[in-house]
């Protein structure tokens, strides 16, 4: 006889035969192994719930010892504060409490710290916040005090910037200087240097109204030889070219040198002449004389206002700068309105400045009718027909004076100068001049207030109704500006006459093409101006 007692405990027994009765099977031991497995695959959820949430909690909590530093003046204040409460309503209130310490800061007066401590970087910032631990009011006035500090450098370095960019546009380069000394000298040593320009058999061309009449303004020879050779290599016939080059005294024998030892073309003549070799009257030597120094007076009124006042970077500013600069009292470039007396016998030139370069053909400008106007000359609208990018009248003239506001529009765009043809009879028959000096006078009565400093100004006012517009594609200006005006490659290559207006000549070393990216579109026009400069750099 067996017992068989249940494991769970004695609740029946029973007795049989071994022969007769088998034992009942006893319940098999719990397993671990589904345990096992239920713990494996709630272990990789509960890790990434545990990623997701923890940086979510470690945010939260630093807001909330932010804002409850900022706004909580006792425990009991923030009683009422939740750790999860919404992130919109927490970010804003954070946002306004440090916009109104900002705002404090400044009516304040202190941009420090209060601790006589002071940080000259963000990372500075960062690392002091986080070895002192102060509260919002504190990072407020630190962040303030940074953020003015690199204002206050970031104006200081853009100022210095401009007067470099201003002393360097207008330095005379080395190279210049030299060539200037090498010829002069070469005037003195070498009789071809001396020989007469134009030779004997060309000088009824000088006169001649069958020629083309090129007429030049300028002290500067590597400038005036690029612009006659540039000329020339371009020009359907060469021919019947006849350049009249006046210069200063100093510039006269160099100049007179250059050109009289290197000829462009066997049969183009070229004349060189000095301002000390015109012979003037006295009165005209008169009025020449009382134009320089009333220019000289709006230079110089202009200087002293620039130099009392806080200069800073804006465009007022920067404008000021460059109508201060020397070429404004350069007597060449207020010469321009005497053309008719500088050429008694001509009837029709062009006049081109020496920062130019031609790039095609133009005959056709000598041939053009100008109906009865004196010059014909492009509008400055490079960006297309009838739009004015920034170059009109309220760019040269001041508007708040009565004189000029009820004789002009402020809205009109300027014509461009450096490239014009003008007609002498028309000129002297509208009394061109005359009218300029009015308004000489005007301004000298009016305290010398109605326009910035040049000559540019008193010429739109003098030509005014008597200017005939031309095909913008004769002239494109604005090469030598900075910033860099943004002019399409194509335009570039379909202009007849290119012209670095502005401080960045193509002789300086700012006027390099690597000193702006958007310079690459000038990449074409630089090899055409090579290819003119390369006689020149190569002698000397």
């Amino acid at each position: 006889m067996n017992f068989y007692i249940s494991t769970t405990g004695i609740k029946k027994l029973t007795i049989s035969n071994s022969a007769a009765l088998k034992p009942p099977t006893p319940p098999p031991p719990p397993s671990t192994a589904p345990n096992r497995r239920i713990y494996t695959r709630s272990i990789l959820p509960l890790l990434l719930t545990l990623a997701i949430v923890l940086p979510f909690c470690f945010l939260r909590i630093a807001f909330f010892v932010l804002e409850s530093a900022a706004a909580c003046s006792s425990s009991i204040d923030c009683s009422g504060w939740t750790l999860f409460s919404g992130n919109d309503d927490a970010s804003s209130r954070l946002r306004e409490e440090f916009l109104r310490l900002m705002v404090d800061s400044k009516e304040s007066g202190s941009v420090g710290s209060g601790d006589g401590d002071g940080v000259g970087s963000f990372n500075e910032l960062v690392k002091d916040t986080i070895s002192k631990p102060q509260d919002m009011r504190a990072f407020a006035f630190k962040t303030k005090a940074m953020l003015q500090a690199m204002e206050q450098k970031l104006k200081s370095a853009r100022k210095r910037e401009s007067l470099y960019w201003h002393l360097a546009s207008h330095g005379i380069p080395k190279g210049l200087h030299c060539l200037s000394l090498k010829l002069a000298e070469e005037y003195a040593v070498n009789a071809k240097a001396r020989a007469r320009l134009p030779q004997p058999e060309y000088v009824s061309r000088l006169t001649d109204p069958f020629f083309r009449h090129v007429v030049l303004l300028t002290d500067n020879i590597l400038a005036a030889s690029v612009v006659v050779s540039s000329t020339v290599w371009n020009s359907a016939d060469p021919r019947k070219l006849v350049f009249h080059i006046v210069t200063d005294k100093k510039t006269y024998t160099p100049m007179h040198a250059w050109f009289a030892t290197n000829s462009v073309h066997d049969s183009v003549v070229v004349e060189v002449k000095g301002l000390h070799q015109f012979d003037w009257s006295e009165d005209v030597n008169s009025r020449v004389h009382d134009m320089f120094e009333i220019h000289r007076s709006i230079w110089k009124r202009y200087y002293n206002d620039f130099k009392e006042a806080n200069f800073g970077f804006d465009g007022e500013d920067q404008t000021q700068l460059d109508v201060l600069s020397p070429t404004s009292l350069s007597l060449l470039n207020h010469l321009r309105i005497y053309l008719h007396k500088l050429f008694p016998d001509l009837k029709k030139v062009v006049f081109l400045d020496d920062d130019i370069v031609v790039q095609h053909d133009m005959s056709s400008l000598w041939d053009m009718d100008l109906g009865g106007n004196v010059v014909g000359a492009v509008l400055d609208s490079s960006c297309g027909d009838g739009c004015c990018p920034g170059r009109t009248y309220s760019h040269y003239l001041n508007f708040s004076h009565p004189l000029i506001s009820s004789n002009f529009n402020p809205d009109r765009c300027a014509w461009l100068h450096g490239m014009n043809i003008f007609d002498l009879e028309a000129w002297r028959k509208m009394n061109i001049t005359s009218k300029y000096h009015q308004w000489l006078k005007h301004n000298l009565n009016s305290g010398l207030s109605l326009w910035l400093p040049g000559e540019l100004a008193p010429s739109l006012m003098a030509f005014e109704g008597h200017m005939y517009p031309i095909d913008s594609s004769w002239h494109v200006a604005g090469l030598g500006e900075r910033p860099l005006k943004i002019i399409s490659k194509e335009i570039l290559q379909d202009a007849a006459v290119v012209h670095f207006s502005g401080p960045a000549k193509p002789w300086l070393e700012i006027g390099s093409p690597e000193r702006e990216e958007g310079l690459a579109r000038l990449q074409p026009l630089r090899i055409n101006l090579d290819k003119n400069m390369i006689a020149i750099e190569s002698e000397f």
